[in-house]
This record gives C-alpha cells, structure tokens and sequence, in this order.
C-alpha cells in the first residue's frame, strides 16, 4: 500500500522522502539535481516526433504516479522470488529497496552489490560507466527523471578471466497503486571474463504502476555476457525499459527481451559495437494481448570495422493489443566490412490487433553487408487444420504455433538455463 506520506514524483526532485538523508556522495547528487532540471525543461513527446511515431502519449502521462512506499512484508517476497535453482548469485529489490541478497557462490574478486554501496567502496569505476551515453532513441526526457529519482540498483563487476558456470538471478518488486519505482543496472564485464545474467520483473498485485528501468551493459575486450531481461508488470502497468549495451574488440554480447505484462511499454535498445570483431545479438519475444502496447525502438551502431549485429524481434498480436518497432542499423564511416542483420515478424492472432514496424539503414561505409526487414501474417490456418485432424483442439493448436514462432528467437540464446526459465514462464502468457 501507498502511505499517506508518498509525494508525486512530480512534485520532488529529491528520490528519497522527506527528512530522508541520501547515501549518495556529493557529485552523484549533483548529477540528479541538474538531471532533474533537464527533465523539468524538455517538453513532452509529440506524436509528430519520429521517434514517437504510432505511440499512445496518453499513456505516458505520470500525473498519478507517486513515490514507493517502503516494503511491509519483506518475507512475502523473497518467497516469492523462486526462479532458476541453480545460481551463481541473486539479488531481490521491492520499491526500489535491497530487501535479499546471495553471493556465496561468487568467485574472488567479482562484485555483486548495490548502487548506493557501488559509489561508497567503488566509486571511480562506477562513474566511469553510469549513464555513459545519452538517450538518443526518444526517451531522453524519461532517462532524466530515472537519473534524478534513482535510488538503488545493481552493480556487478567482473575482473579480467573471470568465468561464471551458473546464472546471477535479479529481481525487481513494485507493490501499492500508483507506485514509481526507478531500477538501474550497470554491468561491466572485464576482459575475457564471461556470465549469464537474468532480470525478473514483476508486480505483486494488479494495481497501476509506473516504472523507469535502465541498464548500461559494457563489454570489454574478448568479454562475453548473456543478458535476458523478463517483465510481467501488471496489466496496469506503464514501464519504460533503456538500455544502452557497448561491446568491444572482440567481444560478444546476446540479450534477449521477453514483454509478457504491462499495459504500455516502451523498449529503447541502443547498441554500439566499439571494436574489431564485436558481436551483438538483439532478441525480443512479445506475446501481446488484450489492450497492451509495446513500443521498442533500437540502434545497431557500428562504429569500428568488422564487427556483427544482428536483430530479430518477435510479436505474436491477440486481441486490440498494438506493437511498434522502429530500428536503425547505422554503419560508420570506418566501420567496413560490417556484418548487420535486423528482422522483424509479426503473428497477426486477431483483426483488431495492429503491427507497425520500422526498419532502417544508413551505411557511410563501402564494403559492408546490411540486410533488413519486417514481416507481418496471420496464422497458418493449415498447420492449425493439421493438428484438429490429429485430435488436438484449436486452442491448443494456437498455442502450439505460437510456442514454435517463438522458439525460434529462444534458440538463439546460447545459456540452457536461461532459455529453459523463459520457456517455462512464456507457458503461461500463450493464449
């Protein structure tokens, strides 16, 4: 529940409540303050702004939100953060508060802590890497406030060789109607070090919500991380997802989206490939339903020469659900030899649903292989037909095509563990 003392988030630029002292040094601080002007000063998106095209602002509006109030029943929700068995670490956050937290089985020398214990013991490296690279996809105004309302998050550090054989869990809570809440995650991966990371993200009860969650995820030299981030927010729910990914000289970075909740959702997945060699791979699956609207916007930006990107997004539409996709490969003027690949599909489940997507290209560089598209279709009405002679009833032939459509992006998710936790949770979000 919201208490009586929660402001709007409007109404404050402070994150923390009245008479609350912040954990944060003095130039973090500073940050937030002048972020908080930013966001006060630039206007609100316009359906005329091309990065906003197709999108319902009215959903943006943040007029009900209010600050999350801190966590009555910490117990409740550990209990409920069972997800892989199997793990390297976890983390547990509920309303923007560490509420748990497991690391025995971390090697020497890796860091797994909070935000607020990051810039106390680790503070020049973490500088370094926040918010290193603007908001250049539309929600600049938004990456603001999630800058001047941060509170906590995650900081993981890998050193140089370090090799996880087993998955870090990460859990985010929002809990009480009208809650905000601002997660952040910032992940540096050393050189030739190598991990599996998971984030949950969830409600615990089916009250409106607003969330402004980011990530900055760096890759150094001959590093590897596999990243899947999965949100099943209430159908009340309007969360905003930034990421920013930076992959270096050979270097390899797979994340994978999963929107299984939310009424509107907004994904900005900004990628930049800064070395010879660099892999990015950009994965999403949506099943979406009912009224929901995801609105993912990405950039593959090869910077140094020879490097690979490649994008493919998923959306099977049921209902009056909406999708968005607008996605740019910009290929550098020294980027040559660039390997980039950006495919959209689109499983049109009903009439009234809506698919609009948005590929691009802009190649300032000679000798380079770019190829995009997007595709939209309704069901294979033989496939469905084959399965009903054989004994399996419609809706149970839906959900098989639909698993299959999906499996197709899961495969490319190289951590077994990963995929099989996803596999599981999307069993329940078929139609």
């Amino acid at each position: 529940m919201i208490s009586s003392a929660s402001t709007s988030i409007l109404n404050s630029s402070s994150s923390f409540n009245h008479g609350e002292a912040s954990p944060f040094p003095d130039w973090f601080q500073e940050q937030q303050a002048n972020a908080w002007d930013i966001f006060l000063k630039l206007p609100q998106p316009i359906r005329r702004d091309e990065m906003w095209r197709f999108s319902n602002l009215k959903k943006t509006s943040l007029e009900t939100f209010l600050e999350a109030s801190k966590i009555k029943n910490p117990d409740e929700i550990r209990n409920r953060s069972q997800g892989i068995t199997d793990i390297a670490a976890k983390m547990i956050f509920a309303n923007d508060q560490l509420i748990h937290r497991e690391v025995s089985n971390l090697p020497e020398g890796v860091v797994l802590i909070s935000i607020e214990e990051a810039l106390k013991h680790h503070g020049e490296l973490f500088r370094q890497h926040f918010m290193k690279h603007e908001t250049r996809l539309g929600s600049y105004k938004f990456a603001m406030l999630h800058q001047a309302k941060l509170r906590t998050g995650v900081f993981l550090y890998l050193p140089p060789g370090v090799v996880l054989n087993k998955p870090i869990e990460i859990w985010h809570w929002v809990e009480g109607a009208h809650s905000a809440i601002f997660p952040h995650t910032l992940f540096v991966a050393s050189k030739q070090s190598h991990a599996s990371v998971i984030e949950r993200f969830s409600s615990l009860s089916p009250d409106p919500a607003f969330v402004c969650a980011m990530n900055d995820l760096i890759i150094e030299e001959e590093a590897c991380l596999n990243y899947a981030s999965v949100q099943e927010w209430s159908a009340q729910t309007t969360a905003f997802h930034l990421n920013n990914t930076s992959v270096s000289k050979k270097g390899r970075a797979t994340a994978l989206q999963a929107h299984l909740g939310g009424l509107f959702v907004r994904s900005e997945s900004d990628s930049r490939l800064l070395g010879k060699d660099a892999h990015s791979i950009m994965l999403s699956i949506n099943p979406a339903h009912g009224k929901q609207e995801i609105d993912q916007r990405t950039f593959q930006d090869h910077i140094a020469p020879e490097a690979t990107s490649d994008l493919l997004y998923h959306n099977a539409l049921s209902d009056e659900a909406r999708t968005i996709f607008s996605g740019l490969i910009k290929v550098e003027k020294e980027a040559h030899q660039t390997d980039a690949y950006q495919k959209v599909r689109n499983l049109m489940l009903s009439d009234e649903a809506e698919a609009n997507s948005m590929p691009g290209l802009e190649i300032l560089a000679d000798d380079v292989r770019c190829t995009h598209g997007a595709t939209s279709g309704e069901l294979n009405k033989e496939e469905l037909f084959y399965m009903m002679a054989r004994g399996i009833p419609p809706q149970e032939g839906v959900k098989l095509i639909v698993r299959g459509f999906f499996q197709t992006v899961l495969d490319r998710l190289e951590e077994p563990l990963l995929r099989h936790c996803i596999e599981e949770l999307l069993e329940n979000h078929l139609f």
